[in-house]
């Protein structure tokens, strides 16, 4: 027997976007301090996105993080390939991310680490990020 009244089911329930209003971590104190929203909430989840590495911890979903592990001692040329395809895909989970684009790569020859460079649009404004990965 199917039940009655579920037709609209679907129409009566909406998706929501990700909040923004956020607690501020205080990175150079290792201190949550006050309270942040907008495009400093979402440079903040940039943050913690990009430096979790995705299924090592349990209290993250399966989409957040980003998978790094595997790129070192890997080809130069391979992780700088790979990088802007596993940053976006990292990035563009977050409902408040619409782009992440213009990619520059910087090789530090001093700390064997490929510095990557690039600009993430978002609902509240464009911001230019870095991520330094060991290769």
């Amino acid at each position: 027997m199917i039940p009655f009244g579920f037709e609209d089911f679907d129409s009566k329930f909406a998706v929501l976007p990700d909040v923004s209003f956020t607690y501020e971590i205080k990175k150079e104190r290792d201190k949550i301090k006050d309270y942040i929203d907008g495009l400093k909430a979402v440079c903040q989840t940039i943050y913690k996105i990009l430096m979790t590495e995705k299924n090592n911890y349990e209290i993250y979903d399966d989409d957040f993080g980003i998978e790094l592990s595997d790129l070192i001692g890997e080809n130069i040329y391979y992780v700088q390939s790979e990088l802007p395809v596993r940053i976006e895909n990292a990035l563009i989970s977050d409902s408040r991310i619409l782009r992440v684009y213009d990619f520059s790569f910087y090789r530090l020859k001093e700390k064997s680490a490929l510095l990557t460079k690039f600009y993430v649009y978002t609902v509240f404004g464009e911001t230019e990020y870095s991520l330094e990965v060991s290769v």
